[in-house]
């Protein structure tokens, strides 16, 4: 096992690692930017080292100087966390070519699953069913793209082979407005990803989100830990997250873990992953890989009481996976709520000082956020400042314990999105569960 780790990352996250490492008996090394010398993470850290400005350009995204306070710390391997540089392949090289190890999977794999149009490929080697669609890029030939619309039928979708977190994708209705929607987002995924490159795809119109979670190690190893919903979505940002997903069967998670287990084999993923799709009519559609641990990896942890971070430590260490498939059990239900410093109407960050901070507590709860009194909200970086849990017996009970839970919370000195959940947790349909990734923004009118 490691003797020391840098967290190159901040918040909720980095406390998260922290506490993972403290389990292990691993030394941390706290990297922060001039805005976040009062984490709670650089607070308890081992040791911490200021790498630049508040920006994340000058900070967080600054690889010479997140490798360099690896280097006057004598650490031996970095986590990355998610966001900032956790999916950049650049980055993965660059540690491992300085001599340390990269808490994640390697740069190949991460470029690989990086180009939606390689991981598609990748998919449908593996057997695992993807959207219908071309698995090429669209070449400057209208009278071909055309065709190819046709033949997938309308509606399409145009994305980008580089893109995420909802941006670079444009949804075709008529063929007259396919070509200029091909030249828009070519344009705008060159500009957003530094790649032009752009496929097509059938546009699913009521899917929902559904995401399973793999774990794989350097030895030939890989498991699926069961599925997550994250289908309650706001401008293709999750908002709740909960597992396993409602209605999908014993029968139907099998399947497609056991096939996304055999694609970690076959691709030779490392460490964390999420494989997610949409599901629309029964039938699983892959869409994307997250090469990292994911926000919502806790609802995960809490019905099959894996630890999904100490597991990454382990096998950047080179250990075999702690578990076999057929020890994975699934037990009762999890929901996450995510907490945003944010107006709950307008979405609008709030940053501020917190002026007060109570956690809830009691049976299932988990609290995952690296506030306290008086911490100040900075406004440079990502809204979310936690994360809160409730795990049950059944969907039923977790919905009633989250309730609770949100009812307990103090959060006071800036404006958060805690209105918002309260309203989702006690929301019919919601309750009734499988509800498509569009019902969130027409329940809010932004859709």
């Amino acid at each position: 096992m490691f003797d020391k780790i840098v967290i190159a990352n901040r918040g909720e996250i980095a406390l998260r690692i922290l506490r993972a490492c403290r389990e292990l008996g691993i030394k941390v090394v706290a990297v922060h930017s001039e805005a976040d010398r009062d984490l709670k993470h650089v607070r308890l850290a081992d040791e911490s080292v200021c790498i630049g400005p508040a920006a994340s350009a000058d900070s967080y995204l600054n690889i010479p100087a997140i490798i360099s306070a690896a280097e006057v710390t004598d650490a031996e391997a970095i986590h990355p966390g998610y966001g900032f540089l956790s999916e950049n392949a650049d980055f993965s090289e660059k540690v491992k070519q300085s001599g340390f190890v990269f808490i994640g999977p390697n740069a190949e794999t991460i470029r690989m699953m990086g180009d939606k149009i390689s991981a598609k490929r990748a998919m449908l080697a593996a057997g695992i069913p993807c959207v219908p669609g071309n698995n090429d890029p669209l070449s400057d030939d209208n009278k071909k793209n055309l065709k190819l619309a046709q033949e997938i039928g309308y509606p399409v979708i145009i994305k980008a082979a580089g893109g995420g977190g909802g941006r670079g994708m444009r949804t075709v209705h008529t063929e007259a407005a396919l070509l200029n929607a091909i030249a828009m987002t070519k344009a705008e995924a060159g500009t957003a990803f530094g790649n032009s490159t752009v496929y097509m795809e059938k546009f699913l119109e009521d899917p929902r989100h559904i995401e399973f979670q793999v774990m794989a190690d350097s030895h030939g190893n890989a498991i699926h830990l069961g599925e997550r919903d994250c289908s309650m979505q706001r401008r293709h940002q999750k908002v709740v997250e909960e597992a396993p997903a409602p209605g999908i069967t014993e029968e139907q998670r099998k399947f497609i873990g056991e096939r996304c287990a055999k694609a970690c084999v076959d691709i030779g993923y490392l460490g964390a992953g999420t494989f997610e799709f949409l599901y629309e009519k029964g039938e699983f559609y892959f869409i994307e890989m997250n090469t990292r641990v994911q926000v919502e990896h806790p609802v995960t942890e809490m019905v099959t009481g894996f630890d999904i971070v100490k597991e990454q430590l382990r096998i950047a260490a080179g250990e075999r996976l702690s578990i076999t498939q057929d020890q994975v059990r699934i037990q009762g239900h999890a929901i996450e709520c995510r907490l945003n410093a944010e107006d709950p109407r307008t979405f609008m960050p709030c940053p501020g000082t917190i002026d007060q901070f109570h956690m809830p507590g009691g049976p299932g709860i988990r609290c995952e956020t690296h506030i306290y009194n008086g911490y100040k909200v900075p406004p440079y970086y990502d809204s979310m400042i936690g994360k809160l849990i409730a795990h049950g017996e059944n969907r039923n009970s977790a919905i009633a314990r989250m309730n609770t839970a949100l009812s307990e919370i103090i959060i006071d000195g800036i404006k958060t999105n805690i209105p918002l959940q309260h309203d989702i947790m006690n929301d019919s349909a919601f309750a009734t569960g499988g509800q498509n990734i569009h019902y969130l923004e027409k329940k809010l009118g932004i859709y």
